[in-house]
């Protein structure tokens, strides 16, 4: 089945429709529940480990994300990522609390997973701090269109952020087609 790393790598690349965000001023909570709203519904995409034991393998992932139709801002995600033949289930549940964000990935630090720990919205970008045990990491997903989303998945070595995963989803729910009437 599926190496430890391999899931925690995996856990980071299905929080792309997750976010978290420190709340600088009152009109960061709207800011941040539009975004939450713009990335909910269905993606599918690519992705590779590009540093690591695990260097070059590719992954394919297919993610439903939801908005929280609480008044805080957040969102809740299901989906599964596939290597191969090998297929894994993908989680993942984003809440405001407070000025800030609370959240888990699969089942949290405390099982396999990841905790979700700090992070910021701005302009269509998302940087998110993650955290197990002695894994300090950041993920960054860059929303360039409503239709495109550009993952860099990160993990702290040292004094230094190193890239080890990139993920391209794009929206799986848009009809393609152009759509008119006759007059």
């Amino acid at each position: 089945m599926f190496s430890r790393q391999f899931l925690l790598v995996s856990g980071l690349a299905a929080a792309t429709l997750s976010t978290g965000a420190w709340v600088h001023s009152a009109d960061a909570a709207p800011r941040d529940k539009a975004f939450f709203q713009s990335v909910a519904g269905s993606w599918s995409g690519p992705g590779e480990i590009v540093a690591g034991k695990y260097k070059g393998t590719k992954f394919t992932c297919a993610l439903t994300g939801k908005a929280l139709d609480s008044s805080n801002a957040g969102v809740k995600l299901d989906g599964t990522c596939r290597v191969g033949v090998f297929q894994q289930p993908m989680s993942a549940e984003i809440t405001q609390s407070g000025g800030s964000y609370t959240g888990k990935f699969l089942d949290g630090a405390a099982g396999k997973g990841l905790d979700v720990t700090s992070g910021t919205v701005n302009d269509g970008t998302v940087v998110l701090g993650l955290n197990r045990q002695k894994l300090n990491g950041a993920m960054i997903a860059r929303v360039t269109n409503d239709k495109l989303m550009n993952v860099t998945i990160s993990v702290k070595v040292g004094e230094q952020m190193v890239p080890v995963i990139g993920v391209t989803l794009k929206r799986a729910d848009i009809d393609q087609m152009a759509v008119g009437s006759i007059q």
